[in-house]
Order: structure tokens, then sequence, then C-alpha cells
């Protein structure tokens, strides 16, 4: 998100987006949030009325956007798309990011799962409104690739699942093999779940 193109309100979603990715839920206190969005922090009571778990909700709902968006350009962007190619695309972000920069960040709904999930029902709710919003791309993505519609819910999860945890492993031993593993123990079954 480019912080010139948008208001003080979407920047301080995205900031705490990215705050929580490197720092869990707590990393991403108002005054944090304020900073690196630019924003004057009296403008977070006036965005956010709920205070923090409505900031940390509304950027988990982000997330789960964003995530669920990018499922398209994956599937744009092979050459001969495949489910096990998407799989592929999709862990490629994260071994080109952690390549790139490091192991810091991870997920922001993963996240926000660990940290706040069992703490507030609005916030298990919301996080389990950005797994869903980006799931139901996936699946309708498999769909689309000729996975039959009722396998396509259970491999989508699958997917996120295998993901979430290829990325947790990752960073916890500052490896991109967990992802490379996944791909390459992954990718042949989801193929294989397109009939012939």
């Amino acid at each position: 998100m480019a912080q010139g193109r948008y208001g003080p309100r979407e920047r301080m979603v995205f900031s705490a987006a990215q705050l929580i990715r490197r720092g869990g839920v707590a990393a991403a206190g108002m005054r944090e949030v304020a900073v690196h969005a630019g924003a004057p922090r009296g403008s977070l009571q006036h965005y956010f009325p709920g205070g923090k778990e409505q900031l940390v909700n509304e950027a988990v709902g982000w997330a789960g956007r964003y995530a669920g968006k990018r499922v398209a350009r994956f599937v744009a962007g092979l050459d001969r798309p495949t489910p096990g190619g998407l799989f592929a695309a999709m862990a490629a972000q994260w071994i080109d990011e952690f390549t790139a920069g490091g192991f810091a960040a991870g997920c922001p709904v993963a996240a926000a799962t660990v940290d706040r999930a069992s703490c507030g029902d609005s916030t298990r709710e919301a996080v389990a409104a950005a797994f869903t919003a980006w799931r139901e791309p996936v699946a309708g993505a498999l769909t689309e690739l000729g996975v039959p519609a009722a396998r396509a819910g259970s491999l989508a999860t699958l997917m996120i699942s295998t993901l979430e945890g290829a990325i947790l492993l990752a960073r916890a031993e500052c490896d991109i093999a967990p992802l490379t593993t996944a791909v390459r123990e992954l990718g042949p079954l989801l193929d294989a779940a397109v009939p012939s």
C-alpha cells in the first residue's frame, strides 16, 4: 500500500497489520500504529472508537481480504495453471519475502489468532472471517482449475493450513526449507485432485 494514496484511516489499518505481522498484537499499540502510519494520534479515537480491539479486527480483516485478492493474481501469473502451481505461487511469495528480508514477519491473521482469538469473541470472529475471506477464493480457484467442487473447500483448507504451518516453521528455523518441502509434497496431491 502506497502510504500517500490512502487516507489516515486506511494507513492506520495497514500499519496495524504490518506491526502485528512483525511483533504480534502487542506490537500494534495505538501510539505505535499512529507513528507507523504517520497519522495524528488523536485520529485513532476518531476512526476507531472501539479502541485497539477494533483496530486489530480491522487489520486482520484487511489481511484476509488482501490474501484472498492475491489468489486470482497468482493463478493469472502461472504459465500452466494447476492446483499445485497455485500452492507453489502462494508459497513463493513467502520464500521471496524471507529470502530478501529475513524471517521477522509472518502472517498477521495467524499472529492475531495466537495472540487474541481466545481473549475476545470479536477478535476470534474477525480472525475466522479473515481466513474465510482467503479460503473462499482459493476454493474458487481450485474449482476453476478442475478440482471437483465437493473437494475444493477441504483442499483450500489444507493448502492454507499447510502454508501457515510452513511459514511458522520457516520463521522458527530461519530457513525456507519448510516452504519448499510443503510445495514439493503437497503439489502432487493437489494436482491429483483434478479428474483425468
